[in-house]
């Protein structure tokens, strides 16, 4: 395959970097007037990228010797990452000019990340993953820390950066080993010495690949960052950090435990079940006693990666389709949540976090207190609501791979879990009414929060289409 030929696989990425290299400069040239224009460029590279994943790059096959593979799975997590990026730049520009002022950088920030995004679904071999991994967190610790009057920024920033290189660190000391007892950084090379004669020196490898992974997906016992960070960062970045690196960094844990680490399932299975039940457990009883909001979904997405992680424990086909199908549907929920909270606002416009103040929210902001309560019942997997059937696909996933008391847990610990989403809605219905809540006129922030909502209500419909949808791209693993 030529150069022009393996360039064609990675259009995405080069649609993202070479545009946000664009947009860096009129940022450098506008300065922070122009973010505006350049949040809407960055909107329209979104999705730029993201059409031209029906061409060769989104299942051309494999470009550049085997470092990188445009395929169904890539091209699957791929819409969802642009799709959460965009949303994340349209919301941004509006909370800044409140809280701060106009960022022209922040749109190039996350261009830039995702296409680090871009490259950690995609990549086949552990140094393309590296590089696309380092891409998007050097970009993520400039976000966390973006809100210069916020003290509790600079903090998440300085957290997330330390604790990040640590776990940068452990996965490159795992490449190395790996290597060092493989031969090879190529998944599929990989693949074949671990099903041949592989020794402890390669398992230490595979554990320290998983250790670092898992930091990028905030599991158990690696998950100590996102709560502080969750809080710290601005909302719109919060948002960003809990929707499309979690995208990616699920796709990239996947495609590394069954493409690379495939011939060694029985050993990575106990490690995922244990990080599973943990971040169930943990993610679950930590929110109970929280008392800012951004903490409290922290600890919620640390609790719903590790339903996903149930779903990769399996190690089928199956489970693999039941993660990407969770994915598609927390990515929604998650938006939604984080839209909703956008529009807490006190009567000086300032950003209201304390769940205190939800109280009576149903009496003065009717619309805003039932999507929210339609976000927390979908978290909380409660039926009808979409976000039950995703939990369901991967409890399913467990038993049918003979994992019937992964499953059990999993499923009583939901019902821990489903405590502090029901307590926000008996804040908001119940509760004597705080009036801290003032209305906001946010329109772009109000209709896509209300899509989100009806998307969760309704989503029941599209349950054949996109059980295809992720059924199709989970194939191109196996």
């Amino acid at each position: 395959m030529s150069y022009l030929d393996s360039l064609a696989l990675t259009a995405p990425e080069l649609i993202l970097s070479l545009g946000a290299t664009f947009l860096m400069l009129v940022a450098a040239w506008g300065g922070d007037k122009a973010t505006r224009t350049i949040s809407w460029g960055a909107v329209a590279l979104f999705a730029a990228a993201g059409a031209s994943l029906a061409g060769p790059a989104g299942h051309g096959g494999s470009a550049f010797f085997g470092l990188y593979t445009a395929d169904a799975f890539g091209a699957f997590a791929k819409s969802l990452i642009y799709l959460a990026a965009a949303i994340c730049v349209i919301i941004a520009p509006r909370w800044f000019e409140v809280n701060e002022r106009n960022r022209a950088e922040y749109p190039v920030l996350i261009l830039l990340a995702a296409t680090g995004m871009g490259m950690m679904v995609s990549a086949t071999d552990l140094l393309t993953l590296y590089v696309g991994l380092e891409l998007n967190s050097l970009a993520s610790y400039v976000l966390a820390s973006m809100a210069q009057k916020d003290g509790r920024a600079a903090e998440a920033g300085l957290k997330y950066f330390v604790l990040g290189a640590l776990a940068s660190g452990i996965l490159l000391y795992g490449i190395s080993l790996l290597y060092g007892f493989t031969g090879s950084t190529h998944y599929v090379d990989i693949a074949h010495e671990m099903g041949g004669s592989a020794g402890m020196g390669a398992l230490f490898g595979m554990v320290f690949v998983l250790a670092g992974l898992s930091f990028k997906v905030s599991a158990v016992p690696f998950h100590m960052w996102t709560p502080d960070v969750y809080e710290g960062a601005p909302t719109p970045v919060t948002c960003l950090f809990a929707s499309a690196p979690k995208v990616a960094a699920m796709a990239l844990l996947v495609r590394v435990s069954m493409v690379a680490l495939g011939p060694a399932t029985h050993q990575w299975q106990q490690i995922i079940a244990f990080a599973a039940l943990a971040s169930i457990i943990l993610g679950a009883a930590g929110a109970i006693g929280q008392t800012n909001i951004k903490r409290l979904l922290a600890y919620s997405s640390i609790n719903n990666v590790g339903f996903m992680l149930i779903g990769l424990a399996a190690g089928t086909r199956e489970g693999v389709a039941a993660v990407l199908f969770y994915l598609t549907v927390y990515v929604v929920t998650v938006l939604g949540s984080f839209l909703a909270v956008l529009q807490l606002r006190d009567r000086q416009g300032k950003p209201v976090e304390a769940i205190a103040a939800l109280a009576g929210l149903s009496q003065s902001r009717k619309g805003l207190a039932a999507a929210l309560a339609v976000f927390m019942f979908s978290l909380a997997g409660i039926p009808p609501l979409f976000g039950f059937w995703p939990k369901l696909l991967v409890f399913q996933a467990a038993i049918d791979a003979h994992l019937l008391p992964l499953a059990i847990i999993g499923f009583v610990a939901s019902v821990i879990g489903a405590f502090y989403y029901i307590k926000i809605v008996k804040i908001m219905y119940f509760d004597d009414a705080a009036d801290m809540i003032s209305p906001d006129n946010g329109l772009v922030e109000r209709w896509t929060m209300a899509l989100a909502a009806m998307l969760l209500v309704v989503g029941y419909v599209l349950i054949p289409w996109l059980g295809a949808a992720s059924a199709q791209a989970t194939g191109a693993l196996f």
